[in-house]
């Protein structure tokens, strides 16, 4: 995976004049994770996948509009948790865990860079959101939180809806419980930032 990273951080640099290119690496460190809200004709639910750990990192090009980032996640859907047995075990179902067993959002741009001085802004951006082998482009509401210069917290949020990846919403007991299409997916991504 690395060296795929390498190879399109090269690609995109041929694009930009000489002397021109600020890259920043955002090194992802433990405590992210992905919350996904829904309702069904009776109540609502949240499923989480928590404590995201592995050390990937983005490649952020930093002068240009918009701000181009290249990597991504790569989640468990075997991790979701939705802290009742039967609907974890719809939702994993549902999202065709055991044949397509991750999750991936590739994050392509934000508006523009997080600004170290602001405690707090909201950005928007665009990923690619890949899960039971389908892939979709989305854009995103970003909020971003700066700790210091060297992290920062980007919490992204996007309504997605079942039928975006050819799934069918779950039903139960003979349909008489119906899961609306609509998802309200969070991300939240802790950052370390590397110059």
């Amino acid at each position: 995976m690395g060296n795929l990273l390498s190879y399109v951080f090269i690609l995109f640099s041929a694009f930009i004049p000489p002397g021109h290119a600020v890259i920043t690496r955002w090194v992802i460190i433990n405590g992210c994770s992905l919350k996904v809200d829904g309702s069904t004709n009776v109540n609502n639910f949240s499923c989480a996948i928590s404590n995201y750990n592995r050390p990937d990192t983005i490649l952020v090009t930093r002068n240009v509009s918009p701000v181009l980032l290249t990597g991504n996640i790569q989640l468990d859907v075997q991790n979701f948790d939705c802290h009742n047995g039967i609907m974890t075990a719809d939702l994993r179902k549902t999202l065709k865990a055991k044949e397509f067993p991750k999750l991936v959002i590739r994050f392509l741009n934000i508006s523009r860079y997080p600004d170290a001085d602001a405690r707090q802004s909201v950005t928007k951006g665009a990923v690619f959101i890949e899960l039971a082998g389908v892939s979709r482009r989305f854009d995103v509401d970003y909020k971003v939180v700066s700790a210091d210069n060297n992290y920062i917290n980007l919490v992204g949020s996007r309504v997605v809806n079942f039928s975006d990846f050819n799934l069918s919403h779950p039903r139960k007991l003979g349909g008489m419980i119906r899961t609306k299409n609509a998802l309200s997916v969070e991300f939240n991504l802790r950052l370390k930032v590397l110059n």
